[in-house]
Formats: structure tokens, sequence, C-alpha cells
């Protein structure tokens, strides 16, 4: 990779900063690639598709750098997006619709996984208007999230349950909360790890980041939920650290050997992060694979590349070069 001619680079984005919306990440992105030489556009689209179709026809980019994670109201949004990308015929940087689509089906990621013989959490689906689907007996007790929901949405104290009843509970307040089926899985109690990916054919996985979850509160429920990804104020976001994990050797390969086992299963493209938990007894189980994970430069993803000698701006050339190599051009 490297070594390729500066190209006319579009940044879209989902914030709409007229309406007083910022995203870090954003200026990161661009930054790294007008060091790269690249000439950059940034352009924020929330919820209309004539202004994307405008936007990209006035701007005429050699590649889209994808940000976009919602549209409008929905939270497919990312999906939407790339299909319309795909239908004009624009060259972007991540996933296509199919491969968001995979990992936004929680249920049918679990299945993909379970064909490539990969361990993740027993489940069970409590949908609105269909009927009730299990992957066999579960045992309490259970994490209950929304299927299709991202960023941790739907995620909080009450998401652990220990009896029927706070399962039903919470599988009612998902639906009225969200508008989407409840997935409800066995909670596995263990050490908590990010395992970046990059690549496609030959994909790198990334020193394993490790969760902190010992200044929480006592008894209070060890997850990342979203007061500890998205409100600085929350007492979760000022226990819960991530750091670059200190492993043994054997441990951090089976972990990167895991996460590129699930990025292929779910045919994430470009790059992605993979998160996962280790049981006492040893064993690895997936609870996520993140297709086009947040990119923002102190996050896991980006310090992860820092581990592994890789400069913020190298790794967003790293994945221009990947998005370019999968065209072909």
């Amino acid at each position: 990779m490297g070594g390729l001619a500066p190209m006319r680079i579009t940044v879209l984005t989902y914030v709409d900063e007229e309406n007083g919306e910022k995203d870090p990440v954003v200026g990161q992105v661009a930054a790294a690639l007008r060091k790269n030489k690249h000439t950059v556009s940034v352009m924020a689209i929330h919820d209309d598709v004539k202004k994307l179709i405008a936007g990209l026809a006035r701007r005429k980019p050699d590649l889209v750098f994808n940000l976009i994670e919602e549209f409008g109201d929905h939270p497919s949004g990312n999906m939407l997006a790339t299909g319309v990308l795909d239908l004009l015929g624009y060259h972007y940087t991540g996933c296509s619709p199919g491969e968001f689509y995979l990992g936004q089906d929680k249920a049918l990621a679990k299945r993909l996984l379970a064909f490539e013989n990969v361990l993740y959490p027993q489940f069970a689906v409590f949908s609105q208007d269909k009927g009730f689907e299990s992957a066999g007996n579960l045992r309490l007790p259970l994490f209950v999230k929304p299927v299709a929901m991202d960023a941790s949405i739907g995620i909080g104290k009450k998401s652990l349950v220990r009896d029927s009843g706070a399962l039903m509970r919470r599988v009612l307040a998902i639906h009225e909360e969200c508008g989407d089926a409840a997935l409800a899985e066995e909670f596995i109690d263990g050490r908590e790890f990010y395992v970046g990916v990059l690549g496609n054919y030959d994909p790198l996985a990334l020193p394993p980041v490790e969760a902190d979850f010992s200044r929480l509160p006592e008894g209070a429920p060890k997850v990342y939920d979203r007061n500890a990804k998205w409100e600085p104020g929350s007492v979760e976001h000022t226990a819960i650290t991530t750091a670059v994990a200190d492993v043994p050797d054997e441990l951090r390969a089976r972990l990167q050997k895991v996460a590129i086992d699930a990025y292929r299963a779910l045919r994430v493209r470009d790059y992605g992060r993979v998160d996962l938990r280790v049981t006492e007894t040893g064993d690895i189980y997936v609870l996520e694979v993140n297709a086009s994970c947040y990119l923002e430069k102190n996050d896991e993803f980006a310090v992860a590349a820092r581990a592994a000698g890789i400069s913020y701006p190298e790794l967003i050339q790293r994945v221009v070069d990947l998005a370019v190599a999968r065209y072909g051009v």
C-alpha cells in the first residue's frame, strides 16, 4: 500500500454543524488526509438525499471517506447512505450496505459466527412482530440490548437482568423506546478486549485494548454502556478506562486470531473492531463486530494502531489505500 497519487477526497459525515453538532473525528480525518497531500472537502448530510446527490456531483470526488453513522432518524442510516453511493457509482471507504446489514442484525451475525465455529454468547430474540427465536436454553444473568442499534443505544444499568421479570421489563422497554427487537444473551463474566482489524485480503489484527472496570461502584454492571462512551460527566465515563492490554503473547495471539475469524465471517471491509470477552477458563467470546468503527484518534482503534507503530495520518492513508485497491483503481 501507499505511493498513490493525491486524490480529491470528500469526507462524508452525518454531523450537521449548522445545528451545532460536532464530532472531532471529522476534523481529524480531514487533517490527516490533507497531511497526506490529498485535496479534501467535508460534506455534512443529515437527512436530505437530494443534498447528498447534488453535493457529491458538485465536488466530483475520486473517493468518499465515509463517516456516515446515521441518516435522519433511521438507525440503519449508514446502510442507506452507502446504498446511494453504490447507485451513484462512487468509490468509498469501509463497508457496503450488505456488510453493514450483517453487522447490525446481531442475531444474524451470531448465526454467521456459528457457521465459522466462532464462539459467542447464547441468545434469544424477542421481536415485536415475529415469533420468539432462541439458540437454546439460556442461563441467567442475561444482557439485553436492541438487535439492530449501535453506539450503545439502549444499553445501560438495566441491561443486565438476573430474573425473568426483569428480562421482560427490559424487553418491553426496548420495544417501546427503541422500536427494535430485543436481543437477550448470556452475560459473559470476564476480561473485555477490543481488537482492531485493518485490511481485506490479508487483514492485520492490531494489539488488543482492554477495558478496566475496577473503579466502577460496587454492584455496578461491568459493561461499556452508552454513558461510558458518550457522557463525559457520568460516573461510568470517569470510572471505565481503556489501554493497550498487557497480556501474555499466547493470549494476544489467540485474541487476534478470533478477531480476524469474526471479521472475515461478517465480511467486514477495510477496517473494523471486534469486541471480545475472556472467561476465567480462557474461552474467548465474540460480543460484537463493529464494521467501519469509530476513528477518533484517542479511541481504541487508533490507540491500538499507534501501539503497532502506525501513526494517525498513516492509519487514515491505509484505509484510503485499502479502499482504492478494492476498486482496482
